[in-house]
């Protein structure tokens, strides 16, 4: 049914950013799918996901699993907006009623500058991933990206630490490094184009920057090591991690934000040498909580079954 409903508001979404549909005829063709047969207790709450494409979102999983769990009439749906038509596909949604939505690439950088207000963890992150539409028609914006990594540390049983190394230095790098500097963790950072990790470093007032070629070397000082690159997601270049993994102390943490696959070769490198690991599901879940709470009204447990669920998706 949600399916079903998510392709119909889609399309109309669409024909209204063609021209094709005013706005009034999208909100009553919206207000038309939701019949007392197929709702009966009423037009539920709406959120959705965008970005360009959504090839591995498994945000509505997430948030109609918490919805169903919590008897909530709520709704998340899959809403491809194209950079072109953000802005507009933004204000057309809070128009047609939606209580918010989540942003993932490209748009984070977008939807940070089309916001009223800005939560901290947003100017630390310097993007927006959660908009939480106002009922005086103001728009916020959150970055939930930060919390939800150390949330995902925690729900592992791994203690904050005090030294980390951060591979990386795009948006999700700036999100992390935020979390562990504004936690009171010693961080370094370590990207192929230095002068990026230079700036997010001026950026963040914190971090110590070292030559990508050098991280290796400071392993063995490391208590956690977190790859916020793209390096191991499907498809992109092979690495040598298990090399690099080579001066790595026994007790080091390794981390990597990517969960498609859930095991990336980073991950499978640092389980052969004996290490703890720490995959990017979690970090996907608990950021997501923030959000469920503010369109849906409560915030959600992270059951055992729901990472299972999640993962059967992956394969």
């Amino acid at each position: 049914m949600g399916t079903e409903t998510g392709a119909a508001i889609a399309a109309l979404l669409e024909r209204h950013l063609n021209g094709e549909m005013s706005l009034d005829q999208a909100r009553a063709a919206l207000d038309a799918l939701f019949t007392k047969d197929l709702y009966p207790q009423g037009r539920p709450v709406l959120a959705a996901v965008t970005g360009w494409p959504l090839t591995y979102t498994r945000s509505p999983i997430l948030h109609n699993d918490w919805c169903a769990q919590y008897g909530i009439n709520g709704l998340y749906l899959r809403l491809p907006l194209k950079p072109e038509d953000f802005e507009h596909g933004v204000r057309a949604l809070q128009a047609l009623g939606f209580a918010g939505l989540n942003v993932t690439i490209p748009h984070k950088e977008a939807a940070y500058a089309l916001v009223d207000r800005h939560t901290h963890d947003a100017r630390r992150a310097g993007a927006v991933n959660t908009l939480v539409f106002e009922a005086d028609g103001s728009i916020e914006g959150g970055c939930t990206d930060g919390i939800g990594y150390l949330d995902s540390l925690r729900e592992a049983g791994v203690t904050l630490p005090r030294r980390a190394l951060v591979l990386g230095a795009g948006g999700a790098a700036r999100a992390v490094c935020a979390a562990l500097l504004d936690a009171g963790c010693r961080v370094t950072l370590a990207n192929r184009t230095k002068a990026r990790a230079e700036a997010l470093s001026a950026a963040l007032g914190g971090g110590h920057v070292i030559d990508w070629q050098d991280w290796p070397e400071h392993l063995a000082e490391a208590e956690l090591l977190t790859n916020t690159t793209s390096l191991g997601m499907t498809g992109q270049d092979v690495f040598d991690w298990a090399g690099s993994l080579s001066k790595a102390a026994g007790s080091l943490v390794v981390s990597d934000i990517v969960y498609v696959p859930l095991e990336t070769p980073l991950l499978a490198a640092a389980q052969a040498r004996g290490l703890a690991t720490v995959d990017g599901l979690g970090m996907l879940i608990h950021q997501a909580r923030p959000g469920f709470e503010a369109w849906f009204g409560r915030r959600p447990d992270v059951l055992p079954g729901l990472r299972g669920r999640l993962i059967e998706t992956l394969d």
